[in-house]
């Protein structure tokens, strides 16, 4: 089986070659300082059958490696039972939808990241597979990694986020529409649609759409988007104050009942 790069690394001093090397990184002997002050420095890699590396970019300012949407993270946190789970729903807290238990039983265990400061989500889109997941990360967007369509076969469908720290740019309000009286009221309150049908290629199931709002008089800023599937979850998440909107994503079909959520 071909091997291909999978690891890179670079090395300031003699103990960091010696480590790399140990573990199996192939030195490159060109000295990255050549000509210039200082110790000598090494690129280093090693090849394996993991996922391959597939590009390498250089950076030399701070905006070349970020975009105003990366706000640091500065601490994480797990929940394991429902409970806990809604009291997490705090200001610079943010929940990460992927089960860690996903489809091996057990309790429903979620990561929640803290911001150091506090952000708003700025914009919405979804995505049918995987091809437009790079071009997202690198807008600085963030996935929400749970299948809308889990279970109820067709493709992959995420849905994504961005956040922003300035107020004024935030999304006010979220609907969801299962049907074509729910399009026509969205559409006449001037929500803004997103376009890819949250349940595509299921067979049966009826097209469904995230609709969102900025311009909404009297609502705060929505501070974080998620999805639920553990249904014990839903009234300790309504006294927490978060907003579940109480349509099926999987809506006319076999697949596992999901809902979105919001918190102010």
């Amino acid at each position: 089986m071909a091997k291909y790069i999978t690891d890179i690394d670079v090395s300031l001093n003699k103990d960091e070659e010696t480590h790399l090397r140990k573990h199996g990184f192939l030195q490159i002997h060109t000295d990255l300082n050549s000509g210039a002050d200082g110790a000598p420095i090494f690129l280093w890699y090693k090849t394996s059958d993991c996922p391959a590396i597939t590009r390498i970019h250089f950076s030399f300012n701070h905006e070349m490696s970020s975009t105003e949407y990366d706000i640091p993270i500065v601490e994480l946190d797990f929940s394991a039972e429902a409970a806990d789970d809604a009291r997490k729903f705090q200001p610079l807290w943010e929940r990460l939808a992927c089960d860690l238990n996903r489809t091996a039983g057990g309790k429903w265990i979620y990561m929640w990241v803290k911001r150091q400061t506090q952000v708003y989500i700025c914009d919405v889109t979804a995505t049918a597979g995987f091809e437009e997941d790079a071009n997202l990360f690198r807008q600085g967007y963030v996935r929400v990694d749970e299948d809308t369509n889990r279970g109820a076969g067709g493709p992959f469908i995420f849905l994504w986020y961005r956040q922003t720290t300035n107020i004024q740019r935030a999304i006010k309000d979220l609907q969801i529409s299962i049907d074509a009286e729910s399009v026509e009221s969205y559409e006449n309150q001037y929500y803004e649609k997103v376009p890819t049908n949250l349940n595509q290629g299921t067979g049966g199931g009826v097209p469904v759409f995230l609709w969102f709002k900025k311009n909404e008089c009297g609502k705060d800023p929505i501070k974080i988007v998620t999805l639920v599937l553990d249904h014990t979850a839903i009234q300790p998440y309504v006294r927490a104050g978060v907003e579940v909107i109480e349509k099926n994503l999987n809506t006319g079909n076999r697949g596992v009942e999901e809902n979105l959520c919001y918190y102010f």
